[in-house]
């Protein structure tokens, strides 16, 4: 399992640091001068001048790239320069709104999704097969932005039970959890129908097994054949898809962040994009970029730990 555990973890740090070369090199291919840029039009040319020299713009790619990845590994992402606030501040102030957000629209689409699909395939054919797989398929079309829209209008405008924006006052865990509800919902809803045909697929697969034949000849039940092991070796590539989900749920909380007016890091990168923050806007793509990769390691770590198989893999 170390040995396992070590190199997904290199394959990580490796992965992670060709994103934020990636990443430094398109930013080098932007138009225009970057101080211009970040300075505005009315700088004077001493000034630029003065803040190319102190950002090292000046100099070759190569140490600017070398400058850019020893920052990154003291913590150090810039300064926002309409604030004069350090980045990784901003974005420590922001982060765990995100955080929760993901971890909870992941959650219920679990809570919902695992189970709806295992139920679905337990009755295959039946009237219920049909409902939940046209439930489910009008879940996975319904765009992110949209759900959260409708969600708004019916339980924040019409019906008045959840509050329609904000992140809830701070120290009071009652009023952030109604604000988290209808943002969870609405960015869950789309990986709550992709999760259960996902796990209906794989139970159904499962169920076609030897093992399974073998556990129902000794007279097992039916649930706890399909509870206790199809289940369990179902769930494998159901746990991959959500660590690779991640990134998206990540991609999901910009525009619902936007939609429900919610502080986090989505709504902190489209204000750094609407104002060329580029500070910001890179630190935010690269705490991004870290997330993204912590998600699939985790993801990587939970079914190797199901299914021993895949360490030997």
């Amino acid at each position: 399992m170390f040995s396992y555990i070590l190199r997904r973890a290199t394959l990580i740090i490796i992965t992670v640091l060709g994103a934020i070369i990636l990443l430094f090199i398109l930013f080098q291919f932007m138009p225009g001068d970057m101080a211009t840029i970040l300075l505005g039009p009315r700088a004077s040319e001493s000034l630029i001048e003065d803040y190319r020299q102190r950002m090292w713009l000046d100099r070759p790619v190569y140490m600017q790239l070398a400058r850019f990845l020893g920052n990154i590994l003291r913590g150090d992402l810039g300064v926002d320069v309409l604030n004069y606030i350090p980045v990784s501040r901003l974005i420590m102030n922001v982060l765990p709104n995100t955080i929760i957000l993901a971890v909870s629209s992941i959650f219920l689409a679990c809570l919902i999704g695992i189970p709806l699909g295992v139920f679905s395939a337990a009755n295959r054919g039946s009237p219920i097969d049909l409902l939940t797989g046209m439930l489910s398929i009008s879940m996975i079309t319904i765009p992110h932005f949209l759900a959260g829209l409708l969600a708004l209008l019916l339980f924040a405008v019409h019906l008045g039970w959840l509050p329609a924006m904000g992140g809830g006052a701070a120290g009071e865990p009652l009023d952030q959890l109604r604000h988290l509800a209808l943002p969870a919902f609405s960015l869950a809803l789309g990986w709550v129908g992709y999760l259960a045909r996902l796990t209906r697929a794989t139970v159904l697969e499962e169920l076609g097994e030897d093992y399974v034949r073998t556990a129902r000849s000794k007279g097992l039940p039916e649930k706890v054949v399909l509870y206790k092991h199809v289940l369990r070796c179902s769930l494998i590539p159901v746990i991959a898809v959500i660590g690779v989900g991640f990134g998206n749920l990540m991609g999901g909380a910009v525009l619902i962040e936007i939609v429900f007016h919610r502080p986090g890091l989505g709504y902190l990168i489209y204000n750094a994009i609407q104002t060329r923050n580029f500070p910001v806007l890179q630190g935010g793509l690269i705490v991004t970029i870290f997330l993204y990769a912590l998600a699939n390691f985790i993801a990587d770590l939970s079914y190797s730990y199901i299914d021993p198989r895949v360490r030997g893999e």
